[in-house]
């Protein structure tokens, strides 16, 4: 069957549209077969139903009306079971459900096969015989193939929009396509795809003979992308905050950094002209960022392509066709950086949507930055197909819909009304304390790093920096920066907060986040020398940052140190002897340093089963609840195929922090959550309950949190704690969450998810 089954994957993939398609495959395979009917059957997840979708057999009048609920019948039971179903006499089974409209009460022998993708079941693709008869194994492997292949075919239907108008007549509700919710709210708008401006990969190898020439022409080039830079900083000055702004100057770090302009004027002056020396270098470069798990830091490595084609664009002397923005732009791209955002002027920019990428991203941090909706990672977005189409963004759920239908959108319609007057009273929660109905007060702090992603209401809102990551400025260097370098950076942080306090961690380097100037190979980057392992390996290096916070910090006062990836006490115990030599060294030369608070990061098993231990040499344990939730689950949530399985409500991570915060009250140590957990209205809840003393979370999330943490008593979150705590799986976890939610009167915060 192998000829026949490749003419058929041929028709299949040249079809225009899914309706053209599924009677293709009903067609071939009842020919191929010598079934007596063929059909498909399209699971309806909203309506909770299997609809005849096309059929070669049974009367086609019935294609759109015969409906069958969710897992009933033999349909229902190829979904329920999602795998082949073979018997001489579907009539006589158990499951059979006889549907007059089919005009089916004459055939007995059925074979049906799940259409699957992404281990959900789509429909079935199922073969009748008006006598008894038990399909051959052959026949089986032919259809299940077949069912494969119209399972990519279905999804892209679905997402396209073209399903729900192929059953337009039957009311089917629209299908969303699901992608990474990045920057919360909602938009309404015309899709507008836009391309990277040059194409580094194209790019060939070519001899010169004038190096110096050739250097001159880079060099220019590099020029003028920093002029572009400060262009697009002066146009945004009056929409974001000086913050964010910083986002400008870490690009023109990466810009102008040894590892980028030497390592390009190198390969020119070995021969290579500007062009390819330049494509090298930047592959060479992204490779670093590329390794990394920190998502963070992993996302920097599309600002070092997207300059790279900048530079690119420079040098080939292109001119970028203008764009007409409309009035409501959706801006869409499969790898779109942040100066393509740049570039829509702020008026007409209503959303972002990116097939890559994620909420680390500076694509991602600019659109918070902006207050605008956006979307990342939507990997199955057909962007070459959706350009002026009109497109619903949700932020905060990470969905999208293209060319929804008016029930949809006027749905949305609705909650973009609702999110309005949720913003206009949680405006009213400014400069007022995060504190439960019953006193206890919650102080709520940021993340941040060299970029912030803080919007205004972040510094004024937050009680400070709870996690402050130092990894950049060490990544776009060729050397370790120097120790007054450091000191700069850090004394500008801990200025801008003053004197509410900063916690910095010590750098997290290792085999997933490597130094071009430190390299680090290993086969199993997660649980290798990294963090405080390498660190406390190389006490130079820890010794300077120490040194340099501790100067940073003169005269303000307001510094913590963290300590990363802690995973034994000793290790624990090493870093603070450190800690104290690099304080004594610093009085030996003058220089009337403070001893800062220390903390350790628990953000692996073992930290949490050691949490009372570590509590006893510390001032605070900060719970990194995205590693901790990783690691806990054996899941990697950057991973498509296993993400779904990662839930920080899971639990097995609550009764983690319960432990933890267990541990640390036997010694009055204070706990601080500081992974994306702590910004989820939902887990703040639990999180209350648990006692836990401080959050940190991006600055979008921090009035949403604090008008959950002023809308209820410690008292009933401790009662809601309880409930939960016995419950066996995340998804029990999170409606008994929604109910407590509801119950405080702040189900708006979570309704723009449905």
């Amino acid at each position: 069957m192998l000829e026949p089954l490749r003419r058929i994957v041929q028709k299949v993939n040249q079809a225009p549209d899914l309706e053209q398609a599924l009677n293709v495959i009903v067609r071939s395979v009842k020919q191929v077969v010598g079934a007596d009917v063929c059909s498909v059957y399209l699971t309806d997840f909203e309506a909770r139903e299997h609809v005849l979708q096309a059929t070669d057999g049974l009367d086609p009048r019935s294609v759109g009306r015969v409906r069958l609920p969710l897992n009933r019948g033999l349909i229902g039971l190829v979904c329920e079971r999602a795998e082949p179903l073979n018997v001489d006499d579907g009539s006589q089974h158990a499951r059979y459900v006889f549907i007059n409209d089919t005009g089916e009460q004459q055939f007995r022998g059925f074979l049906g096969a799940p259409i699957i993708q992404n281990r959900k079941v789509l429909g079935v693709l199922a073969l009748r015989q008006r006598e008894p008869r038990r399909f051959g194994d052959d026949e089986v492997n032919f259809v299940v193939t077949l069912a494969a292949q119209l399972a990519g075919a279905i999804t892209f239907a679905r997402i396209s929009g073209e399903l729900a108008r192929l059953q337009d007549a039957s009311g089917l509700p629209n299908h969303f396509l699901q992608g990474l919710a990045a920057s919360p709210g909602i938009a309404i708008g015309t899709a507008v795809v836009v391309y990277p401006p040059a194409d580094l990969d194209a790019v060939p190898d070519k001899a010169i003979t004038d190096p110096a020439a050739e250097s001159d022409r880079f060099l220019g080039a590099v020029n003028d992308v920093a002029e572009d830079l400060e262009r697009l900083s002066v146009r945004f000055s009056g929409a974001l905050s000086l913050e964010d702004r910083a986002l400008f100057d870490a690009w023109r770090m990466i810009l102008e950094s040894d590892v980028l302009v030497e390592g390009v004027l190198a390969r020119i002056q070995a021969g290579n002209w500007a062009p390819g020396a330049l494509r090298a270098t930047i592959d060479e470069h992204v490779k670093v960022f590329d390794q990394m798990e920190d998502g963070y830091l992993r996302e920097r490595g599309a600002d070092v392509r997207d300059l790279g084609r900048r530079i690119l664009m420079h040098l080939q002397n292109l001119t970028p066709q203008p764009i007409l923005y409309p009035t409501e732009t959706i801006l869409v791209g499969e790898e779109l950086s942040a100066m393509q955002i740049a570039d829509v002027p702020r008026e007409s920019l209503a959303g972002v949507v990116s097939t890559t990428g994620s909420g680390s991203s500076h694509v991602a941090i600019l659109a918070r930055g902006l207050g605008v909706p956006a979307v990342m990672g939507a990997g199955d977005l057909p962007v070459g197909r959706v350009d002026g189409r009109e497109m619903i963004v949700n932020g905060y759920r990470g969905r999208l819909y293209v060319a929804p239908r008016e029930a949809v959108k006027a749905e949305y319609l609705q909650l973009i009304e609702e999110e309005r007057l949720l913003n206009s009273e949680l405006e009213g929660l400014r400069h007022l304390p995060a504190e439960t109905t019953d006193g206890y007060v919650l102080p709520l702090y940021l993340n941040t790093g060299l970029v912030t992603e803080s919007r205004p209401v972040g510094i004024e809102e937050s009680a400070g920096v709870g996690l402050y990551r130092t990894e950049l400025p060490f990544i776009v260097r060729d050397r370790f920066p120097g120790e007054d370098v450091q000191m700069k950076i850090y004394r500008e942080t801990l200025a801008t907060f003053a004197p509410r306090p900063v916690t910095i961690r010590t750098l997290d380097i290792g085999g997933d986040k490597p130094l071009p100037y430190f390299p680090v190979s290993e086969s199993n980057p997660f649980l290798g020398w990294r963090g405080i392992r390498i660190t406390l390996d190389h006490p130079e290096i820890f010794l300077t940052q120490v040194r340099a916070m501790l100067r940073a910090a003169i005269g303000l006062e307001n510094l913590q140190i963290l300590l990363p990836m802690i995973s034994t006490v000793g290790e624990v115990d090493d870093a603070l002897q450190l800690i104290q030599r690099a304080h004594d060294e610093l009085w030996d030369e003058g220089l009337a340093v403070p001893m800062p608070p220390v903390g350790a990061m628990v953000e692996v098993p073992a930290a949490v089963y050691q949490a009372e231990s570590l509590a006893k040499r510390v001032q605070f344990l900060s719970v990194g609840t995205n590693d901790l939730t990783q690691y806990l689950l054996a899941v990697d949530r950057n991973n498509s195929h296993v993400a779904e399985l990662y839930d920080e409500l899971h639990p097995a991570v609550l009764r983690a922090l319960m432990e933890v915060v267990k541990g640390a009250r036997a010694h009055g140590v204070e706990v601080s959550i500081c992974g994306e957990m702590a910004g989820d209205p939902l887990a703040v809840v639990l999180l209350v309950g648990m006692g836990v003393h401080s959050l940190s979370m991006s600055a979008g999330s921090l009035l949403r949190v604090k008008a959950v943490i002023r809308g209820l008593s410690r008292a009933r979150a401790k009662e809601w704690l309880a409930s939960v705590l016995p419950l066996e799986d995340a998804a029990s976890v999170r409606r008994r969450l929604l109910e407590a939610i509801e119950e405080i009167g702040l189900g708006a915060l979570m309704r723009p998810g449905k």
